[in-house]
């Protein structure tokens, strides 16, 4: 492999990360022409939303870019979190997880061969590796375990115990994965650092770290599966997605916690990219003026900010170029029976409340229920 190829291989790997810890260990395996070993976690919790495209996206990169990546389906993980998922949902989540990520691989037109799904369970009850929890529960504090999933587990006044497990197995994933890196958000930092503190311990080597940053949801904040306002799923119509991206909070002239604008960077710019033609277009026809045509972000905030690129023009850009990256999705989608029955099992409606039947009385003034009479009688009956 030549240094240019390296390099071009380095780069794609590094794009629009916030973060790279222990970079050297990525470059000296690339630079030997191998491929890195990569792995990403993810909780089968809530149903996966337009969030997920940022990972995602960037899992697509690190493919094109030859690494081997490998994904968990930490369905312990998610037990462990305060019991965020029922046991009996997981398997049917796991599969609903797995249909998600390969359909958005091919959406981008991405090979999913290099692409592993690994569920959790499959190792984690092995004798090994709760041998290893049990060692390092012994070498890690409890004040250490607590600051390192702060940003990931549930936090409360009176936490179960499992929580403090949470950050010992994603660290110890690393080790039974057998992967040269984990990649995740930047809200798992500490946890990651502790991982390059806590593996040597028990004679692991330190792990690369790659540090996706936290793009903000359609109203700034985080993107949530459980605020439907925030959020949009990746099997909703073009209509339901022009419509959430039109109430998109989208501040003139401000480009920091512009959700909209975060979501053009970090997805749809690389996604066609990754499709073989890296632009995003903005319509003017309705202003008789040609199209504003960008090939990277520095342009678009820059116009941004000068209001030549106006919310009003942005939103439609934007919902036109996720409904061109989810039909191929939503097709995938509808051409499958297993997908959709997976789907029904793994997030199924919840059950319907049952309205309670008020005793409203004889609705006459001083008259009893018969309910009230019939007690009266009794009491009266058993009266000496």
């Amino acid at each position: 492999m030549t240094e240019s190829q390296a390099s071009e291989r380095l780069a794609l790997i590094h794009e629009n990360l916030a973060e790279v810890l222990n970079p050297e260990i990525i470059e000296k395996i690339v630079s030997e022409g191998r491929n890195p070993k990569i792995y990403w976690g993810t909780a089968p919790t809530g149903r996966p939303h337009c969030g997920y495209f940022v990972p995602a996206i960037k899992i697509a990169q690190l493919l094109a870019a030859g690494c081997d990546v490998t994904i968990l389906i930490a369905d312990i993980h998610a037990f462990l979190d305060n019991l965020k998922a029922p046991l009996d949902l997981v398997a049917q989540r796991a599969q609903y997880y797995r249909q998600i990520v390969v359909s958005i691989m091919q959406s981008v037109g991405v090979s999913s061969e290099k692409l592993t799904f690994v569920m959790g369970n499959s190792y984690q009850r092995n004798a090994d590796y709760v041998m290893d929890v049990y060692k390092l529960s012994s070498l890690v504090s409890e004040h250490d375990a607590r600051k390192a999933g702060a940003e990931v587990v549930k936090q409360s006044s009176n936490a179960p115990l499992s929580g403090l497990l949470y950050p010992i197995l994603q660290v110890l994933d690393e080790q039974y994965l057998d992967v040269d890196a984990q990649f995740g958000g930047l809200d798992q930092r500490k946890l990651f650092t502790a991982a390059k503190e806590w593996l040597p311990k028990l004679g692991y080597k330190e792990r690369a770290h790659l540090l996706n940053p936290m793009v903000p949801g359609l109203h700034g904040g985080k993107m949530s599966a459980s605020d439907p306002d925030s959020k949009i799923d990746l099997l909703d119509s073009p209509e339901v997605v022009t419509k959430k991206i039109r109430k998109a909070i989208a501040t003139p002239k401000v480009v920091e916690e512009n959700g909209l604008l975060a979501f053009v960077e970090f997805v749809l710019l690389p996604a066609s990219a990754l499709r073989g033609n890296r632009e995003f277009q903005v319509d003017r026809s309705r202003d008789g003026l040609e199209p504003l045509v960008y090939t990277a972000i520095d342009q678009i905030h820059q116009d941004y900010r000068n209001d030549v690129l106006t919310p009003q023009l942005l939103k439609p850009a934007v919902a036109k170029a996720l409904n061109s990256l989810l039909g191929p999705i939503q097709a995938a989608y509808q051409d499958s029976k297993e997908w959709q029955e997976t789907a029904s099992k793994a997030y199924p409606p919840p059950p319907k409340k049952e309205k309670k039947v008020k005793d409203k009385g004889s609705r006459h003034p001083g008259q009893k229920s018969e309910e009230a009479v019939k007690s009266s009688d009794k009491v009266s009956a058993g009266s000496s």
